[in-house]
């Protein structure tokens, strides 16, 4: 009775435990929704402001927008791109490690254009452009390479399966349109009606001529046969065959 009691006892302890677990997963897994769905926001504002400052705000701080701007609609399509393409293609892991040293170089560029917005000295801001704009490009040129190589090496793969799918189609079409028609017996047969044809009368020559009417009646009785049993196998995309309209 006691090993009942401890065996149903450590059955509650495991239902409780599993149940404490099975929560803790699921306020984790919300957590991580509203945290994405809020960094989704967030990075939406952000992008709408930098929109706002670039065209409407002249001199500096409208430069600053620009290449803010620039540098993380480039970043941010690149990570989707390889992010999407590891999932299918592994061999993009590499890639993907090195846009993420990449990002490393434009996080730390990302906060110094953001420090520079709130720089008041204006004329030290417009020096350092220069290298800024010159940080920004080499950035986003690397983060477009990786993305376009990408999606090239996607679509070259599509374009071989494709090629290999239509050899495949062309040999499958082949092989469906290829059939042996029976031959009606010409050879013995033949023979042997031409010599039963020559016992009885060689000069008319009626045994090879009806040896003859017998193979093409056979050949034409076959070919109807053929017909009615095509016709009848009733094809959802077979036509039917119009009346014939005498005048």
């Amino acid at each position: 009775m006691e090993a009942v009691i401890l065996i149903l006892g450590l059955l509650v302890v495991a239902f409780l435990a599993l149940g404490v677990y099975a929560t803790v997963k699921v306020v984790g897994a919300a957590k991580r929704g509203v945290d994405r769905t809020i960094g989704q926001a967030r990075r939406t504002v952000e992008d709408t402001a930098l929109k706002a400052k670039s065209y409407g705000q002249a001199g500096v701080g409208g430069e600053l927008a620009q290449l803010r701007l620039s540098l993380r609609t480039s970043m941010r399509a690149a990570q989707e791109a390889l992010r999407a393409g590891v999932a299918e293609d592994p061999s993009l892991k590499e890639s993907l490690a090195l846009f993420e040293r990449l990002g490393v170089h434009g996080h730390e560029l990302e906060n110094d254009l953001k420090r520079l917005e709130r720089e008041p000295d204006r004329a030290t801001v417009a020096s350092r452009l220069p290298d800024l704009k010159e940080r920004t490009g080499r950035i986003t040129h690397a983060a477009e390479s990786l993305r376009w190589a990408a999606r090239d090496r996607a679509r070259q793969f599509a374009d071989d399966d494709l090629a290999a799918l239509n050899e495949q189609i062309d040999i499958e079409a082949g092989a469906l349109r290829h059939w042996t028609r029976a031959e009606p017996g010409t050879g013995t047969d033949g023979g042997v009606g031409a010599d039963a044809g020559s016992g009885t009368d060689a000069g008319s020559g009626t045994g090879v001529g009806s040896g003859t009417d017998v193979g093409a009646h056979g050949g034409r009785a076959e070919a109807i046969t053929a017909g009615e049993t095509l016709r009848g196998m009733g094809y959802p995309w077979r036509k039917t065959a119009r009346p014939e309209t005498t005048n």
